[in-house]
């Protein structure tokens, strides 16, 4: 073995060696003479021979050194490919981590998947909080093993028509671990492989107030059915709070004692604000800082239910303007407090409290009272509340503008309701649907619609807002079509409103 490696190494050099040697001989010859003549053409066949030998070698070796040099050239750019598609994926990868963090720790539903033995490979951060468990408390086990009887019976009866690739819908009562019901829809999504076997489902449980465009149960019955469980849920949980409803009301209306238990809550300041904030894309834009008020209850963070899956019960029991009302006063408050704090807040608005006479009345008595410029607030309308109520919001929106302060058209898009909403109120901020903006970067369609928004805003002078705006790339593309302002998780949490510094 160590005989042909040296043998190999040697081989190279052996044509200009031998060729060297005969060199010197005939070198030699023609200085001493000691060679016969007839010598001397032998010895020059050999040295050309010998020469033919080195330049045959030199010209291989170039043959191989281009092919090295080509395969080096190949492989640096099958390497820089790599490289462009590893940062393509790592970028990829990096945005999928920011909606997948969106989804678990932001996203108001109940999500989990389980496998066919009803194991739990996935939840998000509100699914196990309704539980009040950590993460290695749920990860691979049984449904059973960690939920109550009540939560469990539901998939228990559906589970043979979910493996047979169904989808469920149900709408049920389930009550908190404080024993307060709240009202839910429910579905049971199949996961199919690609050869068409149930191997696993997702479970979303959504709170009502989430589902504005909730198409009503077209069996009345099962309505009624609702209804009666969440009375009867409800009657089971209020106990305490009989004493307080007979200082108060008569005790003929069951539903009064609910709404007498919402009302405690909302004078006990059972819930906390907090706030998100909006930051502007496009120079030049006001200095003013600006914040979206969002609320919770006090189990909320406590982590004891979802965000939000209070409100059904405050919305259908019509509690929305006494709660609008206290979420007023406390915002107001603050800015009495904190004069120099150059900041517009967006408040949402519920359905009711357009609905409220009243409800300007009281803006202008706290504005009046605190001395607070009516700027400082911006009311918020989805635009399936306007579109309901359209005579409502054109007085609201008159006598709210008539205090100096602003409003906003939120989740809107290009479709023909929003349009026309949009052309017989006047508004000052367009909040373009969140749906449609998550999408700009992959779907031409969706670009479309908020270069068309943006258009008909610059139109009307009004500036326009983005939500859901998740990742750099998003914002550079908004700032590029000229949009005026961005808010979403990939800029700021929500966080408590008394964290709001000055």
């Amino acid at each position: 073995m160590q005989k042909n490696s040296l043998l190999n190494n040697v081989k190279p050099y052996l044509p200009i060696c031998i060729s060297l040697i005969i060199l010197l001989i005939i070198t030699g010859t023609y200085i001493t003479n000691e060679l016969p003549s007839h010598w001397l053409p032998a010895l020059w066949f050999s040295l050309l021979f010998a020469i033919l030998i080195v330049v045959i070698q030199l010209a291989h070796a170039e043959k191989n050194t281009r092919s090295l040099d080509n395969q080096l050239n190949i492989a640096k750019e099958r390497l820089g490919n790599e490289i462009k598609h590893r940062l393509w994926a790592e970028k990829t990868a990096s945005e999928n981590k920011i909606k997948s963090q969106f989804i678990d720790e932001n996203f108001p539903v109940m999500l989990a998947y389980f496998n066919t033995e009803l194991r739990c490979r996935y939840h998000n951060r509100i699914f196990r909080r309704w539980f009040g468990l950590n993460s290695d408390q749920i990860d691979g086990r049984c449904l059973k093993e960690f939920s109550n009887e009540e939560f469990f019976s539901d998939i228990q009866n559906n589970i043979e028509k979910i493996l047979t690739g169904k989808t469920i819908h149900n709408e049920r009562v389930l009550k908190s671990t404080k024993g307060f019901p709240y009202i839910f829809t429910e579905q049971y999504l199949p996961h199919i492989d690609n050869k068409g076997r149930t191997i696993g489902f997702y479970t979303l449980h959504t709170p009502r107030a989430q589902e504005k465009s909730r198409v009503l149960s077209k069996n009345n019955k099962d309505e009624d059915k609702i209804k009666l469980e969440l009375k009867k849920s409800i009657e089971a949980t209020a106990n305490n709070d009989i004493k307080l409803q007979q200082n108060n009301q008569p005790l003929s209306s069951k539903s009064g004692i609910t709404a007498a238990r919402i009302a405690q809550a909302i004078d006990g300041e059972e819930f906390n604000l907090y706030c998100q904030k909006i930051i502007p894309i496009k120079p030049p834009n006001s200095s003013s800082l600006h914040y979206e008020i969002l609320i919770r209850m006090h189990e909320e963070e406590n982590n004891l239910m979802p965000p939000g899956s209070f409100l059904p019960l405050v919305d259908q029991f019509q509690m929305m303007p006494k709660l609008d009302r206290w979420i007023i006063n406390h915002i107001v408050q603050w800015l009495s407090i904190h004069p120099e704090a150059n900041s517009v807040f967006h408040l949402n608005l519920a359905r009711d409290t357009l609905k409220d006479l009243a409800f300007p009345n009281f803006i202008q008595d706290q504005l009046r009272k605190t001395k607070v410029a009516g700027s400082s607030l911006c009311f918020e309308i989805e635009v399936s509340d306007a579109k309901d109520n359209m005579t409502d919001t054109h007085i609201f929106t008159q006598k709210i503008h008539e205090l100096g302060c602003l409003v906003s058209l939120c989740s809107f898009s290009d479709n023909p309701d929003s349009l026309n909403i949009q052309s017989k109120i006047k508004v000052d901020y367009l909040k373009i649907d969140g749906s449609i903006v998550c999408n700009i970067l992959r779907d031409e369609e969706d670009l479309a619609k908020i270069k068309t928004i943006h258009q008909l805003a610059q139109e009307a002078n009004i500036k326009t807002i983005a939500e859901l705006v998740e990742t750099d790339d998003i914002i550079a593309k908004l700032q590029e079509i000229g949009i005026n302002y961005a808010q979403g998780f990939g800029i700021a949490k929500p966080h408590p409103f008394n964290d709001l510094e000055t």
